[in-house]
């Protein structure tokens, strides 16, 4: 493997890509299918920010519980 593979495989693993995806980015990479490999990357990218999107919705209501708390705590 060449230093640019690796250092994709490292980035999609430290962004939290499932071994599977990086299989199949890796296979895209080899094969030379550079508009399919970012077409695919992308994909992922859009996958990651709905988690993170889903992450910040999970936040958020428990930023209400944590408001929502204070205030029944402060009517007593």
């Amino acid at each position: 493997m060449n230093n640019a593979l690796n250092d994709m495989i490292a980035a999609m693993h430290d962004a939290g890509c499932r071994p599977d995806e990086i299989a199949i980015a890796e296979l895209l990479y080899q094969t030379g299918s550079t508009k399919e490999l970012i077409r695919y990357l992308r994909k992922c990218r859009s996958e990651l920010m709905e988690q993170l999107h889903e992450s910040q919705r999970k936040v958020d209501h428990m930023d209400f519980l944590i408001r929502q708390t204070g205030i029944i705590s402060n009517d007593k």
